[in-house]
C-alpha cells in the first residue's frame, strides 16, 4: 500500500521559492535541511499529521550531484510551483518492483537521526511529468512531519493531471486517499489546501 507524504515545490532559488509559498499560504515556512547527494535543500510545512509540503532548490554550496538531480531540478525554471509529490511506502522494493519504468533505483539516505530509502530516476524525470510519486520509505519512526509547527494548513485535495490518465489511475491503485484525483488534461498538479486565512491553490 501507499500514503501521502509530502508535495513537492520546487524552485530555482530556496529563499525565492519559500517566501512565494509563504505569500501564497499566508504562513511561514519552517527550516528544512540538505540532500548533499542530490545537490540539494529545502524548507517545510506541515499539512497535518504524517503530511508535510517541501519547498525544494539546488543548493548553490553543494558540489554537482554525480546523477541528474531529482525532480527535474536541472531543467526547472521559471516561478515556484507544485511539480512533483511523494508516497510513502512500507516496502520499497516491492513497490517498486509494480512501478512504471523510469521510477528509478533505490537510494539509502539520512540527516540527523531520519533514515530513509527512496526510489530516484536516473534521468531525474519522474514518470507521468510528475503524476507519479516519488516512493519513499522511512525508516525507524521519525518523520519530519511530527517535527514541523502546526500552521493551521491541512490538504484537502490534489489534483493530478495527465494525457493518460488512465494509466496513471492504474499505476496509483495501491494508494487509497479520497483526496487524491487524476484527471485528462495537460501534465500539471493542483493542490487545494486549507490554511487560517482560507483556501488557497498551488499548482
Amino acid at each position: 500500500m501507499l500514503a501521502l507524504d509530502h508535495l513537492v515545490i520546487t524552485a530555482t532559488d530556496l529563499a525565492q521559492g519559500a517566501a512565494e509559498v509563504e505569500a501564497a499560504l499566508g504562513v511561514p515556512l519552517d527550516p528544512g535541511g540538505r540532500h548533499a547527494s542530490m545537490g540539494t535543500h529545502n524548507r517545510l510545512l506541515s499539512l497535518g499529521p504524517g503530511l508535510y509540503l517541501e519547498v525544494i532548490a539546488p543548493d548553490p554550496a553543494a558540489g554537482p550531484p554525480r546523477q541528474p538531480r531529482w525532480f527535474d531540478l536541472d531543467r526547472f525554471a521559471g516561478p515556484a510551483r507544485l511539480t512533483h509529490w511523494a508516497a510513502r511506502t512500507g516496502d520499497l522494493d516491492a513497490a517498486l518492483a509494480v512501478a512504471p519504468p523510469g521510477t528509478g533505483r533505490i537510494h539509502a539516505l539520512s540527516r540527523g537521526d531520519f533514515r530513509w530509502r527512496v526510489a530516484i530516476p536516473e534521468n531525474g524525470r519522474h514518470p507521468f511529468g510528475g503524476g507519479f510519486p516519488l516512493l519513499i520509505e522511512w525508516e525507524g519512526s521519525a518523520h519530519p512531519a511530527d517535527r514541523l509547527t502546526d500552521r493551521g494548513c491541512r490538504l484537502e485535495r490534489l489534483m493530478l493531471r495527465h494525457p493518460e490518465a488512465a494509466a496513471l489511475s492504474a499505476a496509483l491503485a495501491a494508494l487509497d486517499d479520497p483526496r487524491l484525483s487524476v484527471e485528462a488534461g495537460p501534465p500539471g498538479l493542483t493542490a487545494r489546501i486549507a490554511t487560517p486565512g482560507g483556501t488557497r491553490l498551488l499548482g
